[in-house]
């Protein structure tokens, strides 16, 4: 299977919050999108690996991706190495996607900085014949994506490209509060946490409202890019 894009999330729940009205924008435009968890979440203060599994199926049915994968790296300990770029890039080659969306270039969780650098390089190797790689006893042929964008979390960066993501906002909500381990639930007797508050799960749509705001929609969401964004007119740029 083909995608026109694969969404790389160092934990379940990142995709989501990160670009999830954006995935269900271009969902619903026709595109095929597919998401790739780095790590199970194993460390999370709430909920499990079993919950969190479930969760994200939940969520991806949601947002109507065509595939999910997990490669089961170890939740806070994975480094950019050898071994998990190759993870990487046998999912990048089995799917070809066209463009990726990663895990901020910096953040409050250690996870989201290693996760971004590391699927970005496994994106550039991806492109290089010499290097080797076999999915179902198959050899695989080189892929590169032709761009990587990377989306906002906890930290407020700000985006060098914004997407208006108006009238989308509800299916990310319903996405995101899939992770209902993971979120606020005055009756959860689990550790607090800096998302479980109910003043977080009000910034999701607080966050896209302004960044909407600024560009003149409803709602948005950010990106930062790799290299220079180009369009063929000016008239393109709302």
């Amino acid at each position: 299977m083909k995608l026109d894009i694969l969404a790389i999330g160092a934990h379940p729940d990142d995709v989501e919050l990160g670009c999830g009205a954006t995935i269900a924008k271009e969902i619903a435009r026709g595109k095929k999108v597919g998401i790739l968890d780095l790590t199970r979440g194993e460390l999370g203060t709430r909920g499990t690996i079993h919950t969190r599994k479930e969760e994200a199926t939940n969520a991806a049915a949601i947002l109507g991706v065509s595939v999910r994968e997990n490669i089961g790296l170890a939740d806070g300990f994975f480094q950019n190495d050898k071994e998990s770029q190759l993870k990487i890039i046998e999912v990048i080659r089995a799917y070809q996607p066209e463009m990726v969306l990663c895990n901020a270039i910096d953040d409050r969780h250690i996870d989201h900085g290693k996760g971004s650098k590391l699927a970005s390089d496994a994106c550039f190797l991806s492109g290089l014949g010499k290097i080797e790689t076999q999915r179902d006893g198959i050899a695989q042929e080189k892929w590169r994506p032709k761009t990587v964008y990377h989306y906002e979390q906890w930290m407020q960066i700000r985006p060098d490209v914004v997407v208006d993501v108006s009238g989308f906002i509800d299916k990310k909500c319903e996405a995101v509060f899939a992770y209902k381990t993971q979120f606020y639930d005055p009756n959860s007797g689990e550790g607090s946490t800096p998302i479980s508050s109910l003043t977080f799960k009000e910034s999701i749509n607080y966050r896209a409202q302004d960044l909407g705001r600024l560009i003149g929609t409803e709602h948005a969401e950010g990106f930062n890019v790799e290299r220079y964004p180009a369009v063929d007119s000016l008239f393109d740029l709302i």
